[in-house]
């Protein structure tokens, strides 16, 4: 599993480098034709990979309910202030750190089976592991495509 932390590693990297480039402004505006802003979705890919990885495990997330309510699926993006923004950056690699640390170490005996949009069907925390990074590559092109724009 190596590998797929070093993956998304790579996602995050390009996530941090938006979240330093980019203004604030930038970083809340919401494109015509979107739904969501960048820091929504660098958000969203952070809560994500807790709920994934952590809740569907049975294990306790990095993140308040506040904050995960705020970017889960189905929410949509309100501005963010910059104490937000720098709250998420801190969190970019802290919490692939510690979910490294955690499979190592054994924690994720238990999964609860779950259906991903996508189609697909996580039965253990490698499946939710390999599909995380799945899901922040669509996330990074959605940033990516807003940069543009």
């Amino acid at each position: 599993m190596n590998k797929h932390f070093e993956h998304l590693r790579i996602i995050r990297n390009h996530y941090d480098r938006y979240l330093s480039e980019l203004s604030l402004e930038q970083l809340n505006r919401i494109p015509d034709g979107f739904g969501n802003n960048i820091i929504w979705n660098i958000g969203h890919a952070l809560v994500t990979q807790q709920l994934l990885v952590y809740a569907l495990s049975g294990n306790k997330m990095a993140f308040e309910d506040d904050f995960i309510n705020t970017f889960r699926k189905g929410s949509k993006a309100g501005e963010v202030s910059r104490e937000t923004v720098d709250f998420i950056k801190a969190n970019l690699f802290t919490t692939i750190d510690q979910a490294e640390k955690d499979f190592a170490a054994g924690l994720f005996q238990k999964y609860k089976e779950y259906s991903t949009s996508f189609g697909l069907t996580l039965k253990d925390i490698e499946d939710a592991i390999i599909f995380n990074n799945i899901h922040e590559g669509v996330h990074l092109g959605y940033v990516m495509a807003l940069v543009r724009v």
